[in-house]
């Protein structure tokens, strides 16, 4: 670590990078690339003459003399009654372009006595962002404005005042599913007035998520229907592709984009860097790289010494304690007591401990944080002078979004990218034209999934009963949706309507995040209580026996799965190891929905049916990640209806291409790895939303067949996206193999840390040679 200056003023850019650079010769070599974005002067635009005054004197007391066009675009919009997304940059300052119209509609329809009239729903993906809403009218000092979160952090006083006095409610898509949906009878008059609908950081609705709620926002609009509302909705991002699109997905409603960013914007210099290999072996003897989460360590510990305002994003609970408390140890080693200005920031602490972190890095109490993506949305954290990424955030609009904490007044920030072990993070730092100067990713969801669907229709039924006029709101699968439901007793058909038939809530049926079934449930071992659940589909991989399982940043080692009652034993346990399973698939095509001839070769889209086995698990010491043993599971195959995206290469253009057939399994398997681990950056996915199978001879097609489904019933669309992507998909994983500075595969190019076959057999050579002949046709 390079000394302390704490005296020195913070410095920022390419100044920054250069410092840090200085403070170790050797990083030099891991700076695999410096992108300079330029600083950009603002565009504003005269207030709306509709706008209150007492609005316009509150913005300007704040600094907002006058606001940016983009702003005024997209207000005028929603106040004329048109549907809205605003897709413009991090700190654009779009929470004012829905605040104005949606609080000059609170002040105008009041009624006698300061009663609610106007009312407005506002949707986020994160409780801390609500809150930093909150906060954020609150200092606005609008004259008795009753506006209030509802969430799990709410006390019940608080929900119940909400439901029957707030003006403006904050909350997130699973409160409205489970709470306020069901209980419209009691929210009417929050309803019948309800004015405006606010959806913030929309391009995090993505996958199985986004087509549930895309579902959950249909059902708000037949509900508000019903007590005679009909709001304007109004979509906000600093990072969605095809925005007009993904928004009348999301809503099922036609959209107005607003993309024209008007707003001022710092210099930012955006680093790539790659850890160094170590001395250390992974699996088959293949090299490992230094770990990224001791790597942004040092690099945090180094900022904050040189009295640098620093977040660092790690992607596991676990990491972000692990990076802050390396950290603080740095500094304390270099001045006593100088870690203390270094803290942790994830999900599970309580609201209060929260709200006090995000209070001391406002403040400059707390010089450098770690955090999880929790801080990743739009909180307002500014004066920051760095960000650094420990790894890939799994989309380029992710990794904006964490960009765009840094600087967010206008002023020069400096961003790190550091690598990961990782296919994706390794083409991404020795390719950055894939990052910069290349569109974000389209959200990727199907709101017509009928795994999806059907648990929606059962929730609609139980709110109100569903009419014929009701299901094209729930798209083109909900006529057979009700039918399927109705001859399985979920729902009964009458003159007026299909009727939710139990008595339980229809609301638990779906699950936001997953389709796949009933829960399993942890219970803590010493004390009996329910700490969480996990999807039934993935239970067999993350709470098998003996698997070590992180919770709300508290470590437990699984003692039992009980598959029968749904139900994972835990015990608060703190291993020097982490677990992965290990698993074997077998697939097979039920329909071809698509395809494409690619020369003598084809690629492929449509349905299949997976059957797959966890039969092991590894454990990697901590933090080398090098294996130390395998132990078996007996656990029962799973079958799985998706779909895939798959390509075949006939035998006779194989053996003119003179790949030799004893190197085909291995060419095939280590290419399959390898585009898994590349559909993210295609597709708005991680690689564990993701599977795939490979085979020299697969016996529905004959053929060498390379397989990558979605692992999710029904499929989430990464699967069709790639599809429709693939050639700069493909092309793109035979460049990262290539690229790799491994001899002859390692976990940055072809290994993946799921193979249920021991990353073997893996040819390196011969996934280049393959694609290259894919790629041709």
């Amino acid at each position: 670590m390079s000394s302390p200056s704490p005296a020195a003023p913070a410095a920022v850019g390419g100044e920054l990078l250069s410092r840090l650079l200085a403070g170790d010769p050797a990083r030099s070599e891991r700076l695999t690339h410096v992108e300079h974005l330029p600083r950009r002067d603002g565009r504003t635009a005269p207030w709306p003459a509709w706008a209150p005054p007492t609005l316009v004197e509150a913005w300007q007391a704040r600094g907002v003399d006058r606001p940016w066009t983009h702003q005024v675009e997209a207000a005028e919009l929603a106040r004329g009654g048109s549907h809205v997304v605003l897709a413009t940059g991090t700190a654009s300052g779009k929470s004012l372009a829905f605040q104005l119209p949606a609080l000059s509609a609170v002040l105008a329809e009041r009624r006698p006595n300061g009663r609610r009239g106007a009312t407005v729903l506002y949707l986020s993906p994160t409780k801390a962002l609500a809150q930093d809403q909150l906060n954020a009218l609150a200092g606005l000092g609008v004259p008795g404005l009753a506006a209030c979160t509802h969430d799990g952090d709410s006390p019940r006083e608080q929900r119940d005042w909400a439901r029957d006095h707030a003006e403006y409610v904050l909350t997130n898509p699973d409160m409205l599913h489970h709470s306020l949906l069901p209980g419209h009878a009691r929210w009417a008059g929050f309803f019948s007035r309800l004015r405006y609908v606010v959806v913030d950081e929309c391009h995090h609705y993505r996958g199985v998520f986004g087509a549930h709620v895309s579902l959950v926002l249909r059902r708000l609009r037949r509900v508000c229907a019903h007590y005679g509302a009909e709001p304007t909705f109004v979509l906000a991002s600093a990072t969605v592709a095809e925005p007009e699109a993904s928004a009348a997905r999301l809503t099922g409603l036609e959209v107005r984009p607003v993309v024209d960013d008007g707003s001022a914007r710092g210099a930012v210099a955006l680093g790539l860097w790659e850890p160094p290999f170590t001395g250390l072996e992974g699996e088959n003897g293949a090299p490992v790289r230094r770990s990224t989460t001791a790597e942004v360590a040092d690099l945090l510990a180094d900022l904050v010494a040189d009295d640098v305002r620093t977040l660092a994003f790690v992607r596991s609970r676990k990491g972000a304690e692990a990076v802050a408390v390396t950290a603080a140890r740095h500094l304390d080693e270099a001045v006593p007591g100088l870690g203390r200005s270094v803290a942790a920031y994830r999900g599970g602490y309580l609201p209060e401990d929260r709200r006090a972190l995000e209070a001391a890095l406002r403040d400059g109490r707390l010089r450098g944080v770690a955090a999880t993506n929790a801080l990743e949305l739009g909180i307002d954290v500014s004066g920051l002078d760095a960000v650094l990424m420990a790894g890939f955030p799994g989309t380029r609009a992710g990794m904006w979004q964490q960009v765009g904490r840094a600087g967010r007044r206008g002023t020069d920030a400096l961003a790190v990218l550091v690598a990961r072990d990782d296919p994706l993070d390794t083409y991404l730092v020795t390719h950055p034209e894939a990052l910069v100067g290349t569109p974000v990713e389209a959200t990727v969801f199907d709101p017509g999934n009928p795994y999806v669907v059907g648990p929606h229709l059962c929730a609609a039924a139980a709110e109100l009963p569903l009419t014929t006029a009701d299901l094209p709101l729930f798209g083109p699968a909900a006529h057979e949706g009700v039918d399927a439901l109705t001859a399985a007793g979920l729902l009964r058909r009458r003159p007026a309507g299909w009727f939710w038939t139990d008595r339980s809530r229809a609301s638990d049926l779906a699950d936001l995040r997953s389709t796949g079934g009933r829960p399993v449930d942890l219970v803590e071992a010493e004390t009996g209580r329910v700490v969480g659940t996990v999807d039934a589909s993935s239970a067999h991989s993350t709470v098998h026996e003996g698997a070590v399982y992180l919770h709300q940043g508290e470590t437990y080692l699984v003692r039992s799965l009980d598959l029968d009652d749904h139900v994972a034993v835990l015990e608060r346990a703190d291993p020097p190891y982490t677990t992965t399973a290990r698993e074997v698939t077998d697939i097979a095509i039920v329909e071809e929905l698509a395809a494409e001839a690619w020369g003598r070769a084809r690629l492929s889209f449509g349905s299949v049916q997976v059957a797959h086995q966890v039969v092991s698990f590894l454990k990697r010491r901590i933090p080398s990640q090098e294996i130390v043993a395998e132990e078996p599971l007996q656990l029962p195959e799973r079958t799985l209806e998706t779909r895939a995206v798959w390509w075949t290469v006939p035998p006779g253009l194989l053996a003119a291409s003179g790949l030799d057939a004893a190197d085909l399994p291995g060419a095939a398997h280590a290419a399959e790895h390898a585009s898994i681990g590349l559909l993210p950056l295609f597709a708005t996915c991680d690689r564990w939303d993701i599977g795939g199978v490979s085979t020299a001879l697969h016996p529905d097609t004959g053929q060498l067949t390379v397989f990558v489904y979605d692992g999710h019933p029904g499929g989430a669309g990464f699967a069709e996206h790639g599809f429709g992507k693939a050639r700069a998909w493909l092309g793109a994983t035979r460049e990262a193999i290539a690229s790799c500075q491994c001899e002859s595969g390692c976990p940055s190019c072809v290994q993946s840390p799921k193979c249920g076959n021991g990353n073997n057999p893996l040819d390196k050579a011969g996934a280049v040679r393959l694609l290259d002949l894919l790629l041709a046709g």
